[in-house]
């Protein structure tokens, strides 16, 4: 696909502005019409895949850690629990790292990242989540959701014999990456403004590269949104049981916002930095440093179990669902439980944000929600504010996506009511990020750049 070119307008002449005109010229464009088009298509088979693949996560952590402890006569984990299960996590995602193209996906710790993922490496990326994400690592699966879509995208065009140039790869790999992604998030809107932020473009290729995604991800929520019913399966999509209707925010609710995203942003940018170096740690040694990095993770949440009595889950698995039960009744969590679960989890995610695969994003979620829970007794801050100013701000911090911190969590809470303070936190939180020192750059993967280069 070409971009036309265009001339800027006559001020005088009452024509429209020259973006708008590259714009439709784009719009106009054969090529990118066809792009526009098979990206409705590879929304179906996308989300099909997705779909299954997180059905699959989803039967899989249940089995290990809902189905097996009841078969052994108990209710909830025995405090050892992850230990063995994040040892097998550590082992295949470090076989996986060393020894196949593209060494399982990013490094958690270096964020989201879009473009086409090579289909060759779609087996590796694949084989880390599913030892990674229900064996207990504190991680989520957008990553792995967005190298699957994306990878897959480029594999169909590849089989139609699509003609391949740089512009379909980032379109196409766009396109799918939302599709899967919307899967988990249950809404087509998240998806598309993520990869639009994470992206990082601007003027007409903004819209150039947001109508594919939000095309191909709505096409694929009527797939997943439909075998959820049609088959009873569930994937796990993010949902909160908020008390209703929510409260009406006041003067302390958004006062109360500044400092506590300020807080959190302060205290989650050591995580990152700290997860950075766990990465560059495991290089030296990928097999027996992942192991070592994932025991220490299943060393974290077995520690709390054995502090606070409570099941070691809490701390373990993304927080995705520990995120629902807490927003379902926060006051069943006493301040210890709260300040162990922050300590711990906090930790087991700088662990595995450097040596497993997976997300950024849950975890970040559940981490802002327990500060919020936390921080509620202040004087004048309600639990709801103080819960959606907190994963506002931890999302914000440690994705550094702003708008996109904003969509997903007034989508999550199901209302706009708290959106002033949302809006709010995020800013503050994300401004506050960009002023702290840069993080310490990550550890090239020797794996990765050579598939890139083929």
């Amino acid at each position: 696909m070409t971009e036309p070119s265009a001339q800027p307008a006559d001020p005088g002449s009452g024509q429209q502005p020259q973006e708008a005109d590259r714009l439709r010229d784009i719009l106009r464009a054969p090529g990118y019409l066809k792009v526009l088009a098979f990206s409705a298509l590879i929304g179906i088979p996308v989300s099909l895949v997705a779909f299954w693949f997180l059905v699959g996560l989803h039967e899989v952590e249940h089995l290990l850690w809902v189905d097996l402890p009841q078969g052994l006569g108990r209710d909830a984990p025995p405090w050892w629990w992850p230990l063995p299960l994040l040892l097998v996590a550590g082992v295949v995602v470090g076989l996986v790292a060393a020894h196949l193209p593209g060494a399982g996906g990013h490094i958690p710790a270096s964020g989201l990242h879009t473009g086409g993922t090579p289909p060759a490496t779609l087996p590796g990326v694949l084989l880390a989540a599913a030892a990674s994400l229900p064996f207990g690592a504190v991680l989520g699966p957008e990553a792995p959701l967005i190298a699957l879509g994306g990878g897959l995208a480029l594999l169909f065009r590849d089989l139609t014999r699509a003609p391949a140039t740089p512009q379909t790869t980032a379109l196409l790999g766009a396109a799918g990456a939302a599709a899967a992604i919307a899967a988990i998030f249950g809404n087509p809107l998240i998806a598309a403004v993520l990869l639009i932020e994470v992206a990082g473009v601007g003027g007409p290729q903004l819209f150039a590269v947001m109508l594919p995604a939000l095309l191909s991800s709505g096409i694929g929520a009527l797939v997943f949104t439909g075998f959820g019913r049609w088959t009873g399966l569930q994937t796990g999509s993010l949902s909160l049981s908020l008390p209703t209707p929510l409260p009406h925010l006041d003067a302390a609710d958004v006062l109360w916002t500044i400092p506590i995203a300020i807080a959190i942003a302060v205290l989650l940018h050591p995580v990152l930095a700290a997860a950075r170096r766990v990465a560059a740690y495991v290089s030296g040694g990928v097999i027996p440093r992942t192991v070592l990095c994932a025991v220490a993770a299943a060393a974290c949440a077995a520690l709390y179990a054995l502090i606070t009595g409570r099941t070691p889950a809490d701390v373990a698995l993304s927080g995705q669902a520990t995120l629902g039960r807490l927003a379902d009744d926060p006051h069943a969590w006493g301040v210890g439980a709260l300040l162990a679960v922050l300590l711990l989890k906090g930790a087991a995610y700088t662990l595995c944000l450097g040596s497993l695969r997976g997300g950024p994003v849950f975890p970040a979620l559940f981490l802002g929600a327990a500060a919020g829970a936390l921080l509620a007794p202040l004087p004048g801050l309600g639990l709801v504010p103080a819960m959606a100013a907190g994963m506002a701000a931890a999302t914000a911090g440690i994705l550094r996506l702003p708008v996109s911190s904003v969509v997903l969590v007034v989508l999550l809470l199901g209302s706009s009511a708290m959106m002033p303070i949302v809006i709010l936190a995020a800013v503050i939180a994300f401004v506050t990020t960009e002023l702290l020192p840069l993080r310490p750059a990550l550890p090239p993967s020797p794996r990765t750049e050579n598939t890139a280069a083929r």
